[in-house]
């Protein structure tokens, strides 16, 4: 008996040990702060990533990918969820994920998989039911321990770990890990303004995104020396835009594109490329469908396996994301579909900024001084309107860097119309809301007079967190994904 019932253990055993190994791994890769162009898989001239281009060249890289909203935490809350800001309670920045949304990982983590998140967090504590393991990451960038936690895993459980880079968020850390950059050779947005401070402040913007690659490849390679590359799903991301002036939580694509890099061998053959919308939420339902786990109802996210098997399919034609208190007051929501770009701007009657836009750093000091001066174009009223327009298109054929509106021109009204129709159905469907009692500004916008330019207005300072978008009509209840084509 003692041996048929060894007998019987060691084949469950030996059963079990081929289930799992069978089982794909994850691996998601976020990086702090890093707009989708700035990396030279996406054809940026000087900033180096091999790492990420190599993931991208035997993968898949996404050309429209979007955020559902280009600020910190709340970010990370809608990717971990597979749903919108407003609908996950932690919608604005600095807002915490209500215990009671559900996050896909601890999904993963029931199923037998091995979880855990290192480097910046911004979702919850030290603790949480998603990850077996939390850890800061370590210095420079919040990414030391990530080949250890690979190294030391438990061997019988597939796994799925969450790396989180601090690079390239503020304030600028200089190491050995990756090359630094001189300003003469810096690619300027034409939205910024080309001067000595913000060339500095690229170059050492440059520094950190290649720093985020080299932690990358050091993952890839231990997976590879592990032999187990192949069978492990991998996705490389940002939170938001770069943080500079008409980027970071900004719905333009400087601000809202995020990279979307996907490796896995198993499903694709050979690198390529899609133009297929796919939406940061679509992760979760990915995720679960590989590793056959259940898709909860609470998840709006989309599964993009189609995609992964044929470049040319869609699983979305439109994409939705919203723009919520990020220092300062704002609401305003993104449709974009075929090759246009649609924002509603609620708080039309104030300036549309962010710490990164005002003067709080070189870039935005620079800028700010320039314009006092008289010595900025047309091609800055994005940061500086006052009173900003209600409605927002854009033509990305014509205008890739979409700095002409043309939501008033007759040949553009039956766009408008579609777009129009689109957000009130989005809207409608996914319990969106305007706040009768919104977050105010931390403090008001920094003054010029007479040419120079002053500190900022006094406002109530902290985070004065007030009634969040979606809660009059508790959209944290709400699971519709909104709609999917136009």
């Amino acid at each position: 008996m003692k041996r048929l019932l060894l007998a019987a253990f060691c084949l469950s055993g030996s059963l079990f040990a081929e289930t799992e190994s069978s089982r794909p791994n994850f691996i998601f890769f976020i990086s702090d702060d890093i707009s989708q162009e700035d990396h030279g898989c996406y054809g940026h001239p000087v900033i180096k990533t091999p790492e990420i281009d190599r993931l991208a060249t035997t993968g898949m890289r996404f050309d429209r990918a979007y955020l559902t909203i280009s600020s910190c935490s709340p970010t990370r809350c809608s990717i971990i969820t597979g749903r919108y800001p407003h609908n996950t309670g932690a919608p604005e920045l600095h807002s915490k994920l209500p215990d009671d949304q559900t996050r896909f990982p601890e999904l993963l983590r029931e199923a037998g998989y091995y979880t855990a998140l290192s480097g910046k967090n911004h979702m919850f504590g030290r603790q949480d039911r998603a990850f077996d393991k939390i850890t800061g990451g370590g210095e420079p960038g919040g990414s030391s321990d990530w080949v250890q936690i690979v190294r030391d895993r438990p061997k019988d459980q597939p796994f799925f770990f969450w790396f989180a880079a601090y690079d390239a968020h503020r304030g600028w850390k200089v190491s050995d890990h990756a090359p630094e950059y001189d300003r003469s050779e810096v690619v300027v947005p034409p939205y910024n303004f080309d001067g000595p401070e913000t060339r500095k402040d690229l170059a050492l913007y440059y520094h950190e995104v290649s720093r985020f690659d080299h932690f990358v490849g050091r993952v890839r390679a231990e997976l590879e020396r592990q032999g187990i590359l192949d069978n492990t799903f991998l996705v490389v991301a940002s939170d938001n835009g770069r943080p500079f002036p008409r980027a970071k939580s900004r719905l333009y694509d400087s601000g809202i594109k995020t990279p979307w890099v996907v490796h896995y061998p198993k499903i694709i053959k050979e690198g390529a490329v899609t133009q297929s919308f796919v939406s940061v939420i679509d992760l979760s339902a990915t995720c679960l469908e590989l590793a056959g786990v259940g898709i909860p109802e609470s998840i709006q996210g989309q599964s993009f396996l189609p995609i992964l098997e044929d470049p040319q399919a869609t699983v979305r034609e439109v994409v939705f994301a919203e723009q919520n208190w990020h220092v300062y007051r704002n609401q305003s929501r993104l449709v974009r579909w075929d090759d246009f770009a649609y924002i509603r701007n609620y708080f039309p009657k104030q300036m549309n900024l962010c710490s990164e836009s005002d003067t709080t750093y070189p870039a935005g000091k620079e800028l700010w001084q320039a314009h006092a001066e008289g010595r900025t174009n047309d091609n800055h009223w994005q940061t500086f309107s006052n009173p900003y327009p209600e409605e927002e298109l854009y033509d990305l054929r014509k205008d890739p860097e979409q700095l002409t509106n043309i939501a008033g021109e007759a040949s553009s009204a039956e766009a408008l119309q579609q777009a129009r129709k689109l957000l009130a159905e989005w809207t409608e469907e996914t319990g969106d809301t305007l706040p009768e009692n919104p977050t105010p500004s931390r403090h008001g916008p920094p003054r010029i007079v007479d040419g120079k330019v002053l500190g900022w207005e006094k406002g109530p300072g902290g985070n004065p967190h007030a009634e969040f978008p979606g809660a009059a009509r508790k959209a944290t209840t709400i699971n519709h994904p909104g709609p999917l084509r136009p």
